[in-house]
Parts: structure tokens; C-alpha cells; sequence
């Protein structure tokens, strides 16, 4: 009998909440994606009535394309950690600690003598390394993920000041701008690299092992454990995932800017956890959807855009925001209940 036995990390647990079909595409899914598809039709008709040609321009929807990228890409590894039964809250301050150093001046001069690609991955490591931290912390030194997250955000913002001196660092490496300023096809060129991590992002989550173990760690880590997933060793390569999805959008936000900053990535933590809740991502771990967090950012993307045509003032747009949350919040309540 024991050469029919199989590899244990492969076994789906049985007292573990498989996840819905909602999370493969099946009709809750559908039926919950398609809630978001109306509210964010809704928002560009308000946008069309209100601002008129102003909102429908090529030149404005790349505008909302270009605002929702950075954040975006946080958001899909925001989705993961969340799907595992996480929370990060030092993204922003990852985002800074990563343009800092992808910009500091050895950092830049190894590059004018490789290769601009040196700022690329110094920022990208940075972030693994942040994020894969905050996984140890978590997994291995049990801190509490909001705790641990909290750390990481004061010691990274921190880091990041240091090394800058409160000083705003300018990229003149013109390698790096030419080929992240650059629009191929008229499409920015971080708004293509936000299309490729969401692609990624939903192909790893639905299409792989490590997808399903997620939703399983998620869902319940106990009965994962028992079915031989290594719940910690999982744990750190979300946490890690979330990290390197920081250092890229710390290098978009770079081409954006011309710049590395500490106060990059203000709020981020707050509006990657927003878009991932509205998409329908659970907070409390098992289900998640990377097509519902896309559309989040957009709408929140939206929203703003929406807003600033407008000349509404930023307190409004806040308020707006809060009633959103509150309300996606709600109807998860009512459908965890509905389920139960």
C-alpha cells in the first residue's frame, strides 16, 4: 500500500474551506466580478456626465492608467498575503526604502558603468529582502503580522532617511528614464508592466500549487499543516512575493518621479489593503480574486480622476473612499454569513 501513498504537500486538507468557485471562476465569482464591472461602468458614466470630452480622452485614460499602476502592482502581492491570512502594513515604506536605495549615488555609478538594470534589481532585492523579514517574523518569530508589518514600516522609513538625508535623490541615469519613460504603442511602459504582474499575479493564485496552498494556509493553517504544507516556509514567500511586488513599483514609481525619496509610497498600505478588500479579497484569509483587486485599483483609480476633474476637494475624495471600504466590508460580512 505504500507505494500508492502520495506526496502529502499535493493533499488537499479535508477540514480546511476549500475555496469557493468564486475564486476559480466559477458563478459567485462571476456574480461578484460582475458587481464590480457595473460599479466601475457606473463611476465612468458619472465621469462622462460630469467632466464630458475632459474624462474621455485617450490622454485621461492614461492618466487613470498611469495613477493606478504603481499601487496596483503593491496590490496583487497584497492579495496573496491577504489570501494567506496576513496583513502587511509597511508596503509604503518598502516603496521608499527601495527607490532610496536603487538611487544612491554608488548605486547610480555602478549602473552608468553596467547597466541600468543594476537600479532595477538593487530596488527589487531590496523589497524581496523586506518583505521575506517581515515572512521570518511572522512564521518563525510568531509576531502578530500587524505588529511585525508595523516594525518593518518605522525601521524602513527610518532606514531610508538615513541613507537620503532627509534629501530627495535625483536619477540621472538617462538608460533608466529612456526606457522606463518610454510608450510603445502609445501605452506608458509601467502601465504594460502592471498588466504583466496582473497577469502573473492571477496565473500563480489560480494556476499553480503554490496558489492552492495559499487558499489552504488561508483558509485554515492547521489543517494545512496536517496535510504537509510548510505553513511557515509558505508564509515567508508570501510575505517575500509582497516584497519584490514593492521593489518593482518602487522602480516605476522612480520613472515616474525622476526620483528616490523616503516619503515615497505614503498610504500605500492603506490603499493596496482598500483595493484588495473591494475586489472581494477576505480579510480574514481563504479566498482571494486578483481580477477583483484589479478592478479595486481601478476604481479607486477612477474615483480620483473623477474627482480632480471636478476640482472636488482631496477631503472629499477621503470620505468617499471610507464609504466604499465600509460598504464592500459589509457585503463580505453578509456573504460570510449567507455561506455559514
Amino acid at each position: 500500500m505504500s507505494g500508492l501513498q502520495q506526496d502529502p504537500s499535493l493533499t488537499v486538507p479535508a477540514p480546511a474551506p476549500a475555496p469557493s468557485k468564486g475564486d476559480r471562476g466559477g458563478s459567485v465569482g462571476v456574480a461578484r466580478n460582475l458587481g464590480l464591472v457595473i460599479a466601475f461602468v457606473i463611476l465612468c458614466v458619472v465621469g462622462l456626465i460630469t467632466a464630458g470630452d475632459r474624462f474621455a480622452s485617450a490622454d485621461n485614460v492614461l492618466t487613470i492608467l498611469r495613477a493606478a499602476a504603481v499601487i496596483g502592482v503593491v496590490s496583487i502581492g497584497m492579495t496573496f498575503v491577504i489570501t494567506g491570512g496576513g496583513i502587511d502594513l509597511s508596503v509604503g515604506a518598502i516603496v521608499a526604502l527601495s527607490s532610496i536605495w536603487a538611487t544612491t549615488t554608488g548605486t547610480q555609478a555602478m549602473a552608468d558603468d553596467v547597466s541600468w538594470v543594476v537600479m532595477v534589481l538593487s530596488a527589487v532585492l531590496v523589497g524581496t529582502a523586506c518583505g521575506a523579514i517581515n515572512g521570518v517574523l511572522v512564521a518563525y518569530g510568531k509576531i502578530v503580522p500587524f505588529i511585525a508589518t508595523l516594525a518593518m514600516l518605522a525601521a524602513a522609513r527610518g532606514l531610508a532617511e538615513i541613507i537620503a538625508d532627509r534629501k530627495t535623490q535625483i536619477i540621472r541615469n538617462q538608460g533608466f528614464l529612456d526606457f522606463f519613460g518610454a510608450e510603445p504603442l502609445g501605452i506608458p511602459v509601467i502601465v504594460i508592466i502592471f498588466a504583466l504582474v496582473t497577469a502573473a499575479g492571477w496565473f500563480l493564485l489560480n494556476r499553480t500549487t503554490f496558489g492552492r496552498r495559499t487558499f489552504a494556509v488561508g483558509g485554515n493553517p492547521e489543517a494545512a499543516r496536517l496535510a504537509g504544507i510548510k505553513v511557515q516556509r509558505h508564509t515567508v514567500y508570501l510575505y517575500a512575493l509582497l516584497g519584490t511586488t514593492c521593489g518593482i513599483a518602487a522602480v516605476m514609481l522612480m520613472s515616474r518621479t525622476t526620483t528616490g525619496s523616503s516619503t515615497h509610497g505614503q498610504l500605500y498600505e492603506l490603499d493596496a489593503i482598500a483595493a484588495v478588500v473591494i475586489g472581494g479579497t477576505l480579510l480574514s484569509g481563504g479566498r482571494g480574486t486578483v481580477i477583483g483587486t484589479l478592478f479595486g485599483v481601478l476604481i479607486f483609480s477612477t474615483l480620483t480622476n473623477v474627482f480632480t476633474l471636478n476640482n472636488l476637494s482631496t477631503s472629499a475624495q477621503a470620505v468617499a473612499k471610507g464609504v466604499i471600504i465600509v460598504i464592500a466590508v459589509l457585503l463580505q460580512q453578509r456573504i460570510a454569513e449567507r455561506k455559514s
